[in-house]
C-alpha cells in the first residue's frame, strides 16, 4: 500500500487548506483499521491532527478539531483559519493506533506535502 498526499504548497493565511491522501495498492478498508494526518513544523516535533476509522468514524485532537475535518474519501483532510504557524509538512498515515505522533505506530507513511501559510 502507497499513500500520496497532494494540495496547495502555498496558502493565504486565513484561507482553507484541502490535501488528498490517495491510496494505492490498497484501500482504506484493508486490515489497517486507523488513517489519519499528522504534521511537522518547521524545528518542531510530529503533531497527530485527527483520524478516521475505516468504519467512517473520526477523532481529532483538541488543537485542531474546531477547524479540521477528515473524510473517508481518499482520507480527505480540510483544515480552515490557517495561520502562518500551520506551515508544516503534513503526512498521511495508516495504523492501528488513533492519536499517536510516534512513527513506529504507523503501517504505512506518505512522503508528506510542505505547505507554506504566507500572505
Amino acid at each position: 500500500v502507497q499513500l500520496q498526499e497532494s494540495g496547495p504548497g502555498l496558502v493565504k493565511p486565513s484561507q482553507t487548506l484541502s490535501l488528498t491522501c490517495t491510496v494505492s495498492g490498497g484501500s482504506i478498508t484493508t486490515n489497517v483499521p486507523y488513517w489519519g494526518w499528522i504534521r511537522q513544523p518547521p524545528g518542531k516535533a510530529l503533531e497527530w491532527m485527527g483520524s478516521i476509522h475505516k468504519s467512517g468514524s473520526t477523532y481529532y485532537h483538541p488543537l485542531f478539531k474546531s477547524r479540521t475535518s477528515i473524510s473517508r474519501n481518499t482520507v480527505y483532510l480540510q483544515m480552515n483559519s490557517l495561520k502562518p504557524e500551520d506551515t508544516a509538512v503534513y503526512s498521511c498515515a495508516a495504523g492501528t493506533y488513533s492519536g499517536s505522533s510516534n512513527t513506529l505506530d504507523y503501517t504505512y507513511w506518505g512522503r508528506g506535502t510542505q505547505v507554506t501559510v504566507s500572505s
